[in-house]
């Protein structure tokens, strides 16, 4: 569906405003990166472009997060990095039907929630190669170029495009 470098933070925000156009009620996004990719940047922008209420963090210290927004359905920003398996994902009771809800490190996760898909993989380059971020905030790294590729699954899918 769409395969793209991202050169800075602010194009980060750009893409995920860009992705808000096409999000309706019932969406999934599923986000996928190493730390310091630019996954909550990229929500950020997102939510921004939705007119999510609450600032949208890295979801670090919460699990699940939901962001009333002004466009209508609610944005939930969820944290899959600290649950062991899919069952805990069940258990936070989220509202998939009426939410956008975007599932950082949601691969593996959210597997037969819906048939309907909007994968997104950041990839950047680490250590030797580019930026290590084992220290500091992992939301607080240098602009770099990240490749972006978003695939799209399900019928919900078949005539949008990003």
């Amino acid at each position: 569906m769409l395969d793209t470098t991202v050169a800075t933070t602010d194009e980060m925000g750009a893409l995920g405003a860009r992705i808000a156009a096409v999000l309706r009620a019932g969406d999934l996004v599923v986000l996928t990166g190493p730390l310091g990719a630019g996954k909550t940047t990229l929500t950020r922008g997102l939510g921004a472009a939705l007119g999510a209420r609450g600032q949208v963090s890295s979801p670090t210290f919460v699990l699940a997060r939901t962001h009333p927004t002004t466009t209508g359905p609610d944005l939930v920003h969820v944290d899959a990095y600290r649950l062991s398996d899919p069952v805990e994902l069940d258990d936070l009771d989220l509202d998939w039907d009426a939410s956008i809800v975007v599932v950082e490190w949601g691969r593996g996760f959210v597997d037969g929630i819906s048939d309907d898909v909007l994968d997104v993989e950041i990839v950047r380059a680490t250590g030797a190669d580019g930026v290590d971020d084992a220290e500091g905030d992992p939301d607080d790294v240098p602009d770099e170029p990240r490749r972006v590729i978003v695939t799209a699954t399900g019928s919900r899918w078949a005539d949008v495009s990003i």
